[in-house]
Order: structure tokens, then C-alpha cells, then sequence
């Protein structure tokens, strides 16, 4: 199946050394500042004010005064070019894995960035040429050229394209990274974009191809007619040849919901089902409706499921859906959360009261799933246990369901990168916090693994290990945690460490081979540790859901449980552990300064939320809610001000010195959350270092270069606060 490339977010996986709970070594006591100055944005007496104008004058000339003096201060150490020169040779080594992506006919797909390349080639070669180990390649669209061509910094977004043969996409491309984007209509065999073909102008928009001639388009079709969250609800039929004022409308959902839009199910051969729609009802809680008469017809069904449970495909005929919480059926029958389940859809559209499904997988209080695809003939799942990975194939016939494991690697991180709808293959990477990625082709049919190529080691790990350890939180439970460090660690509670986690919208942290990290922090004597904190979906959605809204102090004391631990193993201690996180951990990082500066003696707070006051009101933070609560809620909104890291600064207390990150086009946090913070930071008298990168969307980069700069910033950073201190 062709499908999108996506520009993930490259998270920095920096580690961090913990050591005992004293005062870090470099503080600054607060002075007595007004604490509560972050008002809504028109309000005159917020004195920080005009930093809420994204691209403003004086907004920007505060950012480019900081950005100065951060890497001013940061790249006069004498370690600093070195670690950019070493960051940017591992993210731009030409013998990496080009990451494969199964297209029609036996060919392969590739998107790719260098030091030629640096925003990227869309590419194609064969089957065989790929797995020869020496692939040639055709280019299909070169995003540099593009980018020179038009005079902007076009990041690929990925594309839809019209099966079956999948010769027509409709790409997305983003300008600096945002989640906004432009819609175009290209031709691969051509390899030029259509003359005179759909074309959709800047927008947080989705399109999808209902035939040739028609697609679905959802966007702010007229100013202001978009949800609280900054989403279009709206989605109005464009044929070929109209303008977008021609199109009809087919689908409106409601303006209070997250997002909503109409779209088309297909099987696996790309054959047309259904149309069906969408309404986010909050973050975790949808309606999908289906219109078994096809487009475009308005009359829907809408199943007696749970609004929380997950559509996950369409395999023979059965839907398949994941429970994130408790059903019972119309005939008594208890299906339990987490359960992945499956149906005749067509039979259950006829008589929706009388769905009964089967339970394909019930995990245990151990394990969870972590994913889902199709091949061409088999359903396939990444199941986590224990945060370690297995894949298991699935089959339906007659005698209902039945599956078999995968033979890949034990104890490792198991990634499903694509599958082929015309065969039973799929790609697999495998990794470790020390293995390097390698790449797998599984037949999900035969069961049959074939090894295709290895990531070169990029570090020394020689002396390293890798363990997993349980700490103990507030209210007793026990939560997992990995710990990188040399296998001869001495513990006299000296060992720089990096302690990362998210902690939250049930994304599970799974060990990683991160190169740079283990360049430039493990080679080097630092360690690392990953926390799997409740928020996470390491254990399915109840791991998830104990930590919602009111109940997040819990994910914020799983933390500091794990950091305690560390430091009670005498692995670390406060003047060596350094925190790090980003988007939903940023508002973890900003907490943990906040609650516990005795812990921390470094902060990397990454394009994050700190306002929880008025998140709601900033970018695409009204979307979050089920996550994190209302602040409009007297009960939600009182404990959301009493753990907002920027409404409890307080003055008196000697916080570690931060640094902020975040990138102006960030269009879905936004940058707004770290400017405020930083200045009332200043404000107070407090140090800190701050980096605003101007392109590069929510991933704070929006090429290799970039995100080298960053990682280099942000090592030198830890080095100085951690391992210098020694």
C-alpha cells in the first residue's frame, strides 16, 4: 500500500543523570514579581502581552535577543562544534536505512534527507532493487528544487493517493513545518505535478479521493467557520475543473466538536465500501458513521459502540474496532477495555441493535496494543509486553478467528513501517537502546522473516547494558522504567544522568536507538533513563485514563517516584540529573521544575504547554481537554491552576536554570507557552536559556541541519549543568 510519508517528530532522547535531593548546584532565588500575570491575550495589563502575536515586531525582536544569547553562551564552549559536526554526520550518513514504503506493482518508496538534500527526495525503485542492497533510484519529487523554485521552505507532509493504481496523490506540503498545509494534485508516472489539477490553498484541511474526478475537501471554507480547537467541521464535494466557491457541502459536523469531516472506506485492493464521517467528539471520544448506500447519500448509521472505541480496519468484510473502555452487547456480553474486536459490518449496519462481536486479542493488566495494519489476505498487531514487543498475524474463515507470532526479535522495539496490499509482506524494524536498527520483510501468511539490512553502529556501546527497573509511586503502584548506563557504573550517586518521558494521550515510550544520544551522552560517561509513567499506553488504555485530568498529579508523582529511585540506587543525584521532554512532557518538564527544583539540575522543556490556565485559548489547545481538563470547570479548572507551571513561580525559590525550545511556526502548541514563561522567568530575576527555531513546526526543526543545531545545544547544555560539575 502507498502510504504517507510522514516527517516524524524527532523527539531528543537526552538522558539524565539523578542525584540526591539537594539544591542544585546553580540557582537563582526568585524575586517577588506579579505571579499571575498570564491573562488572556487582549488583556492591557498582561505585561507580556505582545509576545501572543506570533510573528510580531516586537515579539520577534525579543526572540531573536534570546535566541542570540542562548546560542552565543551555548557554541562558545569548546566542545560545541564537534558535537554539531558529530549530530549532523549521524543524521545525515548515507549508509542508514532508507525507511521502505510498499507502493503498487513491486516498486518501493522512499523519502530522504542528506546534506545534499535537506529537505528531501520522494523517491521510487523496485522491489529487487531494494532488497539488492545498492537500490537505484528515481526521483519522483525533489523538495529542494521545489523549495528554490517557489522561495519557501516547503516541508513534505506525505500524500493520498487514488487507488487502485495510485498514479494520481494529492501531496501535502507545509511551509516552515506547520500542521497547516497546501494540497496539490500530482501525477507519479509523470512525475510533475497536474496541469489544471485540484489544488487546495494553506489550511488545516484533510481531502480525500472519492474517484478520478471528485474528493471530499474539509477546510475553514469561510473565515471563523472552524471548532474551539482551531479544526475545520465542513466538508463540501469539489469536482474536477471547479473552484473551491463551486464546491456542495455534504458533511457538517457541530462547532463544539474537536474536528469532523466525511471520508470513504475502501478494502484492501482500494475498492470503494462506503462513505463514512467523522466527529471528534473531544480527544478520545468520537462518532464514526457509516452510509451503506455510498456517496452521497445522507443517511447514516451509527453503531451502539462506545464513543471511545477505535475503528481500526476493514478486513473481509469485518470491522475491525479496539475498546478503550468496558461494552457490554445487546445480548449481555462483557467486552473488556483494551480488547480488539471484529464484526460483520454489513450485517451489523442492517441491524445495528444486534451486534455481537468476536474478540480477536484480550490483553492482560501486562500488556497492550500498540498497533494495527493489514496486508493483503492477513490482519496484523504490535502488542507490547512489559514495553517489549511481539507481532502477531491474524486470520479469518470459517472456523472464525486464528493467529500465529511473528519469529522476530525478543526484547526489542518492534516498528510496523508498511505492509503491501498486494502480497502478504510487511516491514518491520526491530531496536534496542543499543541495537541498531534493522530491518526486517515478514510474510504475515507463511510467518516466513527475512533480514534486509542493519543500521551501522553509530556509537561505542561497548561496557554499556541496558536494564529495566520498577519504582514505587505515591499511592503504590509500581511503575517500569529502563536505565542506560555502563555495566561498571560506579554508584556513589555521580553518574550524569538524563531522565525523558511523556506522560500522556496513552502514547506509549518504548526503547529507541538513538545515535546522537549515544554519541554525544553515552560514549561520553552519561546515563540515561526512560520513565513509562502512568498517561503513556505502555499498559493500555487504564494506564492511560488513571492519569486524566484531576487525577494528573499522579503521572507528575510517577515521575518524581522513578527520579527518587534513581537516586536512591545511588545511580545519580540532584547536581547530576537532568530532565528532559517535549510537547505534553514540555508541561511535564515545566511541572517537575516547578513542584521539585530540589531534584533537578536541568531542565529541557520542549515545545510545550505551561499555561494551563488559558490553553485552551492558544493554538490547537482546545482539542485537549479530555486530556487535560477545563479551565473553565471550577473543580478541573482549580486544579489546573494549582499545577500550571506558569501561574506558580513563586518568588523566593532557587529554581535549575531551563531551557526553553519551541519554533515560531509551531501552529499546534505554539510558541506562545515558552515565550511567556522564559520572560516572566527574566521578569523574576531567574536565568535561563531559550531557543526559538523559526521554521520547523511542532518538531522545532524542519531539516537536518537544524535539528543538528538543536541536539547540539541542548548536549552542550547538559554537559555544562551535569557532567562539568564533577
Amino acid at each position: 500500500m502507498l502510504t504517507t510519508f510522514l516527517n516524524s517528530l524527532m523527539m531528543a532522547m537526552t538522558m539524565v543523570t539523578m542525584t540526591a535531593p539537594a539544591q542544585p548546584q546553580m540557582t537563582t532565588v526568585a524575586t517577588a514579581i506579579d505571579s499571575n500575570p498570564n491573562k488572556a491575550s487582549k488583556d492591557a495589563s498582561d505585561p507580556r502581552a505582545y509576545l501572543n502575536e506570533i510573528d510580531g515586531d516586537k515579539a520577534m525582536t525579543w526572540v531573536e535577543a534570546h535566541n542570540l544569547s542562548t546560542v552565543d553562551k551555548l557554541s562558545k564552549d569548546p566542545r560545541y562544534s564537534e558535537y554539531q559536526a558529530d549530530a549532523l554526520t549521524i543524521l545525515q550518513a548515507t549508509d542508514r536505512i532508507a525507511s521502505p514504503s510498499f507502493a503498487r506493482d513491486g516498486m518501493i518508496d522512499n523519502f530522504w534527507q542528506d546534506g545534499t538534500h535537506v529537505q528531501g527526495l520522494w523517491r521510487r525503485t523496485t522491489w529487487e532493487s531494494y532488497r539488492s542492497g545498492n537500490p537505484q533510484w528515481r526521483t519522483i519529487l525533489d523538495v529542494d528544487a521545489l523549495s528554490k523554485a517557489e522561495g519557501k521552505t516547503w516541508v513534505f507532509e506525505g500524500g493520498d493517493c487514488l487507488p487502485p493504481t495510485s498514479n494520481l496523490c494529492l501531496i501535502r506540503l507545509s511551509d516552515g513545518g506547520k500542521d497547516a498545509d497546501v494540497v496539490r494534485e500530482f501525477d507519479i508516472a509523470k512525475g510533475e505535478f497536474v496541469k489544471e489539477g485540484f489544488v487546495l490553498p494553506e489550511g488545516k484541511q484533510s481531502v480525500t479521493w472519492v474517484d478520478e474526478n471528485t474528493i471530499y475537501v474539509t477546510r475553514e471554507w469561510t473565515p471563523g467557520e472552524v471548532t474551539s480547537s482551531g479544526y475545520a467541521y465542513v466538508t463540501k464535494v469539489v469536482k474536477r475543473g471547479q473552484s473551491l466557491d463551486q464546491a456542495v457541502e455534504i458533511f457538517r459536523g457541530q462547532k463544539k466538536d474537536v474536528s469532523a469531516e466525511r471520508g470513504v472506506l475502501r478494502d484492501i485492493d482500494g475498492k470503494y465500501v462506503m462513505d463514512t464521517s467523522y466527529r471528534g467528539l473531544d480527544f478520545f471520544n468520537t462518532e464514526l458513521a457509516f452510509y451503506p448506500n455510498g456517496h452521497p447519500d445522507t443517511r447514516k448509521v451509527v453503531l451502539p459502540l462506545p464513543t471511545t472505541a477505535v475503528f481500526s480496519g476493514y478486513y473481509k468484510g469485518q470491522a475491525i474496532y479496539w475498546l478503550k473502555s468496558d461494552w457490554t452487547s445487546a445480548k449481555g456480553t462483557v467486552f473488556h477495555n483494551g480488547a480488539i474486536i471484529a464484526f460483520d459490518l454489513k450485517a451489523a449496519l442492517a441491524d445495528p441493535a444486534r451486534v455481537e462481536p468476536l474478540v480477536l486479542f484480550m490483553p492482560n493488566e501486562h500488556q497492550s496494543v500498540a498497533g494495527t495494519t493489514q496486508t493483503k489476505n492477513r490482519l496484523v498487531l504490535s502488542i507490547l509486553s512489559n514495553v517489549t514487543s511481539e507481532v502477531r498475524s491474524f486470520d479469518f474463515g470459517k472456523g472464525g478467528w486464528s493467529s500465529f507470532k511473528l519469529a522476530l526479535p525478543e526484547n526489542s522495539t518492534l516498528s510496523l513501517t508498511s505492509s503491501d496490499d498486494e502480497s502478504d509482506q510487511l516491514f518491520v524494524f526491530s531496536e534496542g537502546f543499543l541495537e541498531p536498527s534493522t530491518l526486517f520483510c515478514a510474510d504475515a501468511a507463511t510467518g516466513q522473516v527475512e533480514k534486509i539490512t542493519s543500521t551501522p553502529a553509530r556509537f561505542d556501546a561497548g561496557g554499556l547494558q541496558a536494564q529495566q527497573f520498577w519504582a514505587t509511586s505515591k499511592d503504590g503502584t509500581k511503575v517500569p522504567y529502563f536505565l542506560v548506563a555502563r555495566k561498571d557504573v560506579k554508584l556513589d550517586g555521580t553518574n550524569p544522568t538524563i531522565l525523558y518521558a511523556y506522560g500522556g494521550f496513552q502514547i506509549p515510550m518504548q526503547p529507541s536507538y538513538s545515535a546522537v544520544l549515544g554519541k554525544l551522552w553515552l560514549e561520553k560517561g552519561g546515563a540515561y533513563a526512560l520513565a513509562n509513567i502512568r498517561g503513556g499506553g505502555e499498559f493500555g488504555p487504564k494506564w492511560h485514563d488513571a492519569g486524566l485530568k484531576t487525577n494528573r498529579q499522579r503521572v507528575y508523582d510517577d515521575f518524581q517516584a522513578v527520579a527518587q529511585d534513581l537516586i536512591a540506587k545511588k545511580v545519580t543525584s540532584t547536581p547530576h540529573l537532568g530532565i528532559m521532554g517535549g510537547s505534553n512532557g514540555g508541561l511535564l518538564m515545566g511541572v517537575q521544575m516547578i513542584q521539585r527544583p530540589d531534584l533537578w539540575n536541568a531542565v529541557v522543556i520542549q515545545v510545550p504547554l505551561l499555561d494551563m490556565v488559558n490553553f485552551t485559548r492558544m493554538s490547537a489547545g482546545a482539542s485537549w481537554q479530555a486530556e487535560y481538563g477545563s479551565p473553565d470547570d471550577p473543580v478541573e479548572g482549580a486544579f489546573l491552576r494549582s499545577i500550571s507551571p506558569y501561574h506558580n513561580v513563586k518568588a523566593g525559590v532557587a529554581y535549575p536554570e531551563p531551557f526553553f525550545e519551541t519554533s515560531t511556526k509551531d501552529d499546534r502548541v505554539g510558541p506562545v507557552h515558552a515565550r511567556k514563561m522564559a520572560a516572566l522567568f527574566e521578569d523574576m530575576g531567574l536565568p535561563f536559556y531559550y531557543y526559538e527555531n523559526i521554521e520547523g513546526g511542532h518538531a522545532a526543526a524542519a531539516n537536518l541541519q537544524e535539528h543538528a543545531r538543536r541536539y547540539a545545544l541542548e548536549y552542550i547544555y547538559m554537559f555544562q549543568k551535569l557532567m562539568d560539575n564533577k
